[in-house]
């Protein structure tokens, strides 16, 4: 609105003009704003509602998606309110993108956490109460957020890693299948009966109902040791079973070798002594 000086009063259809104009001026921006508030409810209760109905989307990303989406309509309103009183929003905007970019160049390790935590939740490598190994640590999975991963280790020692970490190293699920392959080796003395170790071993499986009889457990000589005849044991079993499956067979075979004269050889090497 331009100024007045005290020669040029002006006259009251001129007020009346320039009243008419700031009021359409400020109904035009209270509609923009009143649309715009409004679009921005409505893009992030839809998109919330769209994304959060697929299993394959996390709940946190959905939510974090419309999050973004109400807040660019909110922006782009805010652009069109400076519009409407007569702000050069093309400026602005340049203003802003630098802004931006300089904004991200600063937070740029903080951002790649964030991107990688977007894709730990949309593709999901692992689950909460899962057991995996990742960025060089291992333990049970109790939180994925957009920024870092928590992961609790047996002996109870919490381990916080950034999600960029996570996602740019091999991860090891152990519970994403519900079996998994229990492999144990025994060595035996060369003056045992092979084939009578290999029927206890095969005994001790089938007696055990966390073995799975199908795939067939495997029970094989593997090799000929520098003291011992190797032989190798791989069986199926639950996920949840291996650890206790685990134990167990070490000690039941180690007893029933015991107790039929089989015999587990200490790792031995012949010297001889040349003539002096």
């Amino acid at each position: 609105m331009e100024m007045f000086n005290s020669e040029e009063m002006p006259t009251l259809d001129v007020l009346v003009a320039y009243g008419i104009e700031i009021g359409l001026t400020l109904l035009g921006a209270f509609f923009v704003l009143f649309i715009g508030l409004w679009l921005a409810g409505f893009v992030e209760r839809r998109l919330d509602n769209v994304l959060g109905k697929s299993e394959k989307i996390d709940k946190t990303v959905a939510n974090f998606i419309a999050s973004l989406g109400k807040y660019a309509v909110l922006v782009f309103t805010g652009i069109t309110l400076l519009g409407q009183f007569g702000v050069e929003t093309t400026s602005l905007v340049a203003v802003l993108g630098a802004a931006g970019l300089a904004i991200g160049l600063a937070l740029q390790g903080t951002l790649s956490n964030l991107a990688a935590g977007v894709m730990l939740l949309i593709f999901r490598p692992f689950r909460i109460g899962q057991f995996v190994e990742v960025g060089g640590q291992s333990g049970t999975v109790k939180g994925i957020s957009l920024f870092m991963t928590k992961l609790d280790t047996g002996d109870n020692v919490r381990i916080t890693i950034p999600n960029n970490s996570v996602w740019g190293s091999a991860i090891r699920n152990f519970n994403y299948h519900e079996t998994r392959r229990l492999d144990q080796a025994y060595g035996i003395s060369y003056d045992d009966n092979i084939d009578k170790a290999l029927d206890i071993i095969k005994a001790v499986l089938a007696a055990d109902e966390r073995c799975h009889k199908d795939p067939e457990p495997l029970v094989a000589v593997k090799g000929l040791g520098d003291s011992s005849v190797d032989i190798v044991v791989r069986v199926w079993c639950n996920a949840s079973d291996y650890w206790a499956l685990n134990w167990h067979l070490l000690k039941t075979i180690k007893e029933q070798f015991d107790a039929n004269d089989i015999s587990i050889p200490y790792p031995c090497r012949t010297i001889y002594k040349g003539d002096e």
